[in-house]
């Protein structure tokens, strides 16, 4: 059974750091190969690329995030991390880790993330 799975989400600060993590297991074949992404959804808005990493370790972010967030991963835990700085109110959303490539799709259950003081 394949199973993404996020954790770090939570209540921060404006100017606050969080960093968020994705666990991925059951997945067989081309585990380390597929690209990972991170999304978010905020309230009454439609989902949206957030950072992405290909196999090959090259990253892509949406420009609202651009030298605030670092996408990483650790193919030996089969983690993906989304290290996330100068947080700022508009980043408040459910964050969402993808996996896919190679003919998967994979989704996580989603972290909340509120930035508020």
């Amino acid at each position: 059974q394949v199973q993404l799975v996020e954790s770090g989400g939570g209540l921060v600060q404006p100017g606050g750091s969080l960093r968020l993590s994705c666990a991925y297991s059951g997945i067989i074949f081309n585990r380390n190969s597929m690209a990972m992404g991170w999304y978010r959804q905020a309230p009454g808005k439609e989902r949206e690329l957030v950072a992405s990493i290909t196999d090959a370790r090259n990253t892509n972010y949406a420009d609202s995030v651009k030298g605030r967030f670092t996408i990483s991963r650790d193919n030996f835990s089969l983690t993906v991390y989304l290290q996330m700085n100068s947080l700022k109110p508009e980043d408040t959303a459910v964050y969402y880790c993808r996996g896919y490539g190679y003919g998967m799709d994979y989704w996580g259950k989603g972290t909340l993330v509120t930035v508020s003081s």
